[in-house]
């Protein structure tokens, strides 16, 4: 679906521009009426395709990749929306394994922003603020794959799920991922609180699949499917993952679904809980497909798997030093990518390029990177929420001691620094924040 105009282009950047107008992602908006609104002049285009619809804290878009490969290997047109993106604003919404066109964002947007207007008016007229950038943005989405046509769609919640704008979808499935503690500002500031917001993407009589829980999040879940009298199926419990073995590339995995079993899988990404991803987005489709009572065919098992990317996400993007990216943001994350680097990596010198965004758990991401890294280069992206060098140093020393940090104020410099102290044959992790890899990949692809 590339496309290379510079029309094109230059319509879509004025795209982006109307939608990073309002108000932003940092600051999302607990209600669902205004997106509801939108969708409702449009005509519902949520409700043209089927919809799996995936919340949690950690592991949400490799599981929504991963479910949208097997999707599109059994022979369906598959949407797929994701957040943040790494490069593009297009990258968010994909159709058929490939980001949207420039022309077809602008010519929806032109469909879609009188009602946004209208709506911001109806909204602004009751003293309340106009759609927010992800409100809109969401939107836009849905009639994107209504325009297309798509026959399902995988929806990642933004925030939290219940009133996340993504939840005026009424999905045949929801999968929850594994939850933990982040954005406790918004969501809470227990695991059960956060638990039972993420639960409200669980509708009347759908099928929800989940990972294995804590034990106050799971009563939550169950709570939620009890009064929506939905079907659960659980990781470890009705479906398990059988066997995982590290390979050249990734990891080969044995999983026994809800209704199927299926032998030396090939996954190209690295991590167990990258295993635990791919298991649940085989539940995911077997439970969309058929109800969890048939199995897939084992080829599109196979090749949906084998084809499933996650970029940003335990990704080798350079070699001597290799160079891995990975977007963990909170404790949770930093653990499982801790594991996945002993798992998979074995280097004889490690160094962490750290930027991390502020209201983040610093002293729990780095207290968990902590004993497996010999020394932090730390850094900001240029988000305007980037925590600022200093003060990122600061709290890094406090953990790791002052000798083991170094600071650059630009990423480019950063990786540089990182690079020359790991050596020809060590390796290099860049993460803490989804936009400092972003900024790391679009050098190395510039470069």
């Amino acid at each position: 679906m590339a496309d290379f105009s510079p029309e094109d282009r230059e319509a879509a950047l004025a795209v982006e521009e109307a939608l990073y107008a309002r108000i932003g992602e940092g600051t999302p908006k607990r209600r669902l009426e205004a997106t509801r609104r939108a969708v409702e002049l449009l005509g519902d285009p949520q409700r043209m395709y089927g919809v799996i619809h995936i919340a949690g804290t950690n592991g949400k878009t490799s599981t929504a990749r991963i479910t949208e490969s097997l999707l599109r290997s059994h022979g369906l047109r598959v949407g797929l929306m994701t957040s943040p993106h790494l490069h593009r604003l297009n990258e968010r919404i994909m159709i058929d394994g490939e980001p949207i066109t420039d022309r077809m964002l602008a010519d929806n947007w032109a469909d879609v922003e009188p009602v946004l207007q209208m709506v911001d008016a109806e909204l602004l007229a009751n003293s309340e603020p106009p759609l927010t950038f992800y409100e809109a943005l969401t939107v836009l989405t849905f009639a994107c794959f209504a325009d297309a046509p798509v026959d399902v769609a995988v929806v990642e919640v933004g925030m939290g799920g219940e009133w996340d704008a993504t939840n005026v979808v009424v999905a045949d499935v929801a999968v929850l991922t594994p939850i933990a503690m982040d954005h406790a500002e918004l969501l809470g500031d227990t695991i059960r609180e956060i638990a039972r917001t993420k639960a409200g993407i669980v509708k009347p009589a759908s099928r929800v699949v989940s990972a294995v829980q804590s034990e106050d999040a799971m009563e939550e879940i169950l709570r939620a499917c009890e009064l929506s009298e939905a079907t659960l199926r659980v990781l470890g419990r009705d479906f398990h993952l059988t066997s995982v073995e590290q390979a050249v590339g990734g990891q080969v995995l044995g999983v026994s679904g809800i209704a199927g079993e299926y032998r030396n899988l090939g996954l190209p990404l690295f991590g167990e809980h990258q295993a635990d991803n791919a298991a649940l987005a085989i539940a995911a489709v077997e439970s969309f497909l058929g109800n969890g009572e048939a199995p897939l065919g084992a080829e599109v098992v196979e090749d949906g798997i084998l084809l499933s990317s996650s970029p940003g996400r335990l990704q080798i993007i350079d070699h001597h030093p290799t160079v891995i990216v990975d977007a963990a943001h909170n404790p949770h994350g930093a653990e499982a990518l801790c594991r996945a680097l002993m798992g998979s990596f074995s280097f004889p010198r490690l160094i962490c390029v750290l930027g991390i965004l502020q209201e983040k758990d610093v002293i729990g991401i780095v207290e968990a990177l902590d004993p497996v890294v010999d020394h932090f280069v730390v850094t900001q992206s240029q988000s305007d929420r980037a925590i600022s060098v200093s003060d990122l140093a600061d709290a890094v020393s406090a953990v790791a001691g002052p000798d083991r940090v170094d600071s650059r104020g630009d990423v480019h410099s950063a990786l540089e620094r990182a690079k020359e102290l790991s050596g020809f044959e060590g390796g290099v992790i860049v993460t803490g924040s989804i936009t400092l890899i972003g900024e790391v990949r679009g050098g190395l692809t510039d470069g």
